[in-house]
């Protein structure tokens, strides 16, 4: 190790996960005290990596001790618990002492009062900002300029949906906006989140208190709206979309546009679907490539979705996902037709609630996929309380063997809650 050049022993402490471990090895030698104060590039700080007795004022010191021993830090993450409120004057000694060279920042501190991140961070280098648990407050988008960022992140934080707006438009070339649990500031009874970004390629929008959303976004390759209660949600845009993916979201209005042809996924689950509306947003997906439909609720019972117009719609499909459902007798997923599923390489099948249905619909789905290579079927096992119960789960591990004899080249495995 003595032989190790100071840059290579800087690489190598910038790469340990926490801090803490920084400090303890720095202390081996000189050449690495030199390692760490010249060629440190990323350092990290959690309040979980530390004794529990230790004061926030103990914190604060040796935060500011370990950063102003090191010179062109490139990556600073701060996450400190709800235990530790730290005063405003070091955290903004920090930032202020970093900021020419900081390429990354992960910042999650109490502070008393607020410390205006976006004023300390602004108009620098800055290429990724993670932020939690903060309040953001009066945007100045000709003065809090992100120039080279990249990446935002914004976890529990307080805003207005304006600021926002204010706070995308300055950062011209971000790709990747993450908005998880937002609480957005507004004294309107309805609240409308406006967002426009022509370099923008990824929106994560989890738990966000509005009621509509409107994105403009030439660019976007990938959406992902999470835990979501909205009246609208529409995407302008030049149909650059290829993977969506919808999770546990009320949404009265859905507008993705009508190009849908680079699509490559969509995955669907826990949604009210209409799906001849829905079906016509995507049909001209020929480029699609995986297909997840798990825990949809039909808006109309009397909806069937069948195997034919997903074989002649989506012919380049390789992964399907179906979750089986049965209302009064009625199953959605329908085996009509005959056109194989001739490139449908991995097949997922599931159910809720059993029936004497599930294993025709499971070996006729599989007989539609000739290079089938994968099946995984996916169910909730109860106890079998009633003769007919376990009269079904008898004869579906009857059906299994018989399939698995069958279809000796397929691969077959089961995830059972």
């Amino acid at each position: 190790m003595e032989h190790l050049p100071v840059e290579v022993i800087g690489n190598i402490l910038s790469h340990l996960g926490s801090a803490r471990d920084v400090v303890v090895a720095s202390a081996t030698c000189r050449k690495w005290r030199e390692a760490c104060r010249k060629h440190l590039h990323s350092l990290s700080f959690n309040s979980d990596d530390w004794p529990r007795d230790i004061t926030t004022r103990q914190l604060e010191i040796l935060i500011t001790q370990t950063i102003f021993q090191t010179m062109g830090l490139q990556c600073l993450s701060i996450h400190m618990d709800n235990a530790h409120e730290f005063s405003a004057a070091p955290v903004i000694a920090w930032l202020m002492y970093t900021r020419e060279t900081l390429r990354s920042l992960s910042y999650n501190v109490h502070t008393n009062p607020n410390v205006n991140i976006l004023e300390k961070c602004g108009r620098q280098k800055l290429e990724i900002l993670d932020l939690d648990h903060n309040s953001i407050t009066g945007v100045e988008p000709s003065y809090q300029r992100f120039t080279c960022l990249k990446s935002l992140s914004l976890r529990h934080v307080s805003i207005s949906a304006l600021d926002l707006s204010l706070l995308v438009a300055a950062c011209p070339k971000i790709e990747f906006l993450t908005l998880d649990a937002l609480e957005i500031v507004t004294s309107d009874s309805q609240s409308t989140m406006e967002l426009g970004s022509p370099t923008l390629k990824s929106l994560y929008a989890k738990s966000v208190g509005v009621d509509k959303i409107i994105l403009e976004a030439d660019n976007l390759k990938v959406l992902h709206l999470n835990a979501l209660n909205l009246d609208l949600f529409e995407l302008i845009g030049k149909g650059t979309l290829k993977h969506l993916r919808i999770d546990d979201v009320s949404v009265s209005h859905l507008d993705i546009g009508e190009s849908t042809d680079h699509l490559e996924v969509v995955d669907v689950s826990n949604f009210t679907i209409m799906w001849p509306k829905f079906y016509h947003m995507i049909s001209r997906s020929s480029k699609l490539r995986t297909l997840r439909l798990w825990g949809v609720v039909f808006d109309d019972e009397d909806e069937i979705v069948d195997s034919e117009t997903i074989a002649i719609s989506f012919p380049q499909l390789r992964h399907l996902s179906l979750s089986y459902e049965l209302r009064d007798g009625l199953l959605h997923y329908s085996l009509q037709g005959s056109s194989p599923l001739e490139n449908v390489m991995v097949l997922e099948l599931g159910w809720t609630v059993i029936s004497e249905h599930f294993g025709p619909w499971v070996f006729g789905m599989i007989e539609r996929c000739p290079n089938l290579k994968k099946l995984v079927i996916h169910g909730v096992l109860s106890e079998a309380k009633t003769r007919e119960e376990r009269q079904i789960l008898a004869s579906f591990t009857s059906f299994i063997v018989r399939l698995m004899r069958k279809y000796v080249h397929v691969d077959v495995q089961f995830e059972y809650e």
